[in-house]
């Protein structure tokens, strides 16, 4: 086989095993190696009986399904198709692939579905809608297969309190697909509690304001015989700068509240604010706080009256959200509350499991291409055998060690000089003559006539060689000049011509795995 063959077969297993890795194998990583269910590390001297039964809740937030607010293009347009679908693949894939396979009991969603949700016609919503259900493999129930699914609102679902009091449409439209705002559900033993927090800052005299405090009193007004967590998209308030744990990739976003002048709606904010964040606190008592909205994990500990409380910040579904990182979590909820536990809050266990670096599988896409490319090129064409190299490597290094041994032999050329002697007939003849002291003389001839021969000036034979070897070359440099530029333009053509067909053999291979992973995964299950 020849040695350019050989280089293709290897760039082909090179692309087919990258392509295979990054388009299936990484979305297997988090349920086979570095992730699982944190009950199932529990020990018993951490108070918790080896027989104890656990609800598994799988919870996800943030998709933000493209649309076109993302980019400001028209719905139609090549690009954005192109992006939506992409986007919408891979998340499909981290669902499927990545989330599933830990055959959760439960699957909750913590807001943010869409990206223009409020904003969108009815026509394009109900588009949306379907892609987020073909993504998510929800059914008409409104669950991921047979998987109970409970779902809260986001900012990017129905708006903050300033567009959501002006398009009651659109509230309309997501309880029908998504359930009520404000609700109450159990989950084990564990009373899950989850609220608008978008409206909860709005004007206090307003409807939708109002609508979650009277939620939220009931809550409270009911005696508390579970652990409770509170749900809530938008996070609890916590000071500027606020350190977010290892797992938080971008820098911490600090406090923004924005309110219309007018009737002091809240039209955009990063935190429920402090006197909400207390009086939820005092109210619901929550055992853990669980909350989405900024993209990016962050776990921190809240001091209430109650004592500590932990919230977990997800990190967003999505790798076109500005996370590199995505993730997912895995909660433990134990499914009886054991009465002889010191401390029942500490019955729920958490895991952050993340999700494959989509963009660092496109990034190596695009330089395993540059490197194919150099490789096709610039391979030489008797190939390169690293067996080979090392063998001449190690001969020479033996042979300079043993050379180095001998003693040098004597040069006969050295210190020699050699004459042009013509005879009578003309012709030359190269006599070498051992140096002697030179001998000062009143003055020098530059040549000695001797009967019939005549003597000329002693010369190097280097010297003599380099003037015959120039006189012969002045007549022939120009053709072999430019003999050798066609040679290398022809050498370049052929390089071109190899790599061309080189990499029709590597794309005929490895396209049709490509394409065969990418809508495997897109096709209904």
């Amino acid at each position: 086989m020849k040695h350019h063959h050989k280089l293709t077969v290897a760039l082909c297993l090179i692309w087919a095993s990258s392509i295979l890795y990054g388009e299936m194998f990484a979305f297997w990583v988090p349920s086979l190696f570095t992730c699982s269910w944190p009950h199932h590390h529990l020990l018993k001297s951490d108070g918790v009986e080896s027989d104890v039964k656990f609800t598994k809740v799988a919870i996800v937030t943030d998709p933000q399904l493209m649309d076109k607010t993302s980019f400001r293009l028209s719905s139609k347009t090549l690009a954005l198709e192109v992006a939506q679908f992409y986007t919408d693949v891979n998340m499909r894939r981290s669902f499927f692939q990545s989330v599933l396979p830990f055959k959760p009991d439960v699957v909750l969603f913590l807001g943010d579905y869409f990206d223009g949700g409020p904003f969108l016609p009815e026509e394009e919503w109900y588009e949306s809608l379907s892609r987020f259900k073909h993504v998510f493999g929800m059914n008409s129930q409104g669950q991921a297969g047979d998987v109970p699914t409970f779902y809260i609102s986001g900012n990017h679902d129905i708006g903050y309190s300033r567009v959501a009091s002006h398009k009651l449409d659109v509230i309309s439209r997501y309880e029908k697909a998504f359930g009520s705002r404000n609700r109450r559900f159990m989950i084990g033993s564990t009373e899950f509690v989850s609220i608008d927090a978008q409206a909860i800052d709005g004007n206090p005299q307003k409807e939708l304001a109002l609508e979650v405090w009277k939620f939220v009193q009931n809550v409270s007004s009911d005696t508390k015989s579970h652990p409770r967590v509170l749900l809530t998209h938008i996070p609890l308030y916590r000071p500027d700068q606020t350190p977010c744990g290892p797992h938080r990739a971008s820098s911490v976003i600090d406090q923004r509240l924005w309110r219309h002048f007018k009737d002091q709606e809240v039209m955009y904010q990063n935190y429920i604010t402090a006197e909400s964040s207390k009086k939820l606190f005092e109210l619901i008592k929550p055992t853990l706080v669980l909350s989405g909205h900024d993209h990016d994990q962050c776990t921190l500990t809240h001091k209430s009256e109650a004592g500590s409380v932990t919230e977990h910040t997800l990190g967003t579904i999505s790798w076109q959200q500005g996370n590199l990182y995505p993730s997912f979590m895995l909660l433990s909820v134990p499914n009886t509350v054991h009465q002889n536990s010191s401390d029942q809050d500490s019955m729920l266990h958490t895991q952050l499991c993340f999700l494959p670096r989509q963009l660092f599988i496109y990034i190596w896409y695009l330089s395993l291409f540059v490197l194919t490319l150099l490789a096709l090129l610039l391979w030489p064409n008797h190939g390169v055998s690293f067996l080979n190299n090392a063998a001449d490597t190690i001969s020479n290094v033996v042979k300079l060690s043993f050379l180095s041994g001998v003693p040098k032999e004597k040069n006969e050329d050295e210190n020699c000089e050699y004459e042009m002697v013509w005879d009578a007939e003309g012709s030359m003849h190269l006599v070498k003559k051992v140096l002697q002291a030179p001998v000062k003389r009143q003055s020098d001839k530059s040549h000695v006539e001797r009967g019939n021969a005549v003597m000329r000036s002693a010369a190097r034979k280097n010297d003599i060689e380099n003037v015959m070897d120039s006189n012969v070359g002045v007549g022939v440099s120009d053709p072999l000049m430019r003999s050798a530029s066609k040679s290398r333009t022809k050498l370049v053509i052929q390089r071109m011509i190899r790599t061309i067909m080189m990499s029709i053999v590597i794309a005929a291979f490895n396209v049709p795995i490509y394409m065969m992973l990418l809508f495997k995964d897109w096709v209904e299950k």
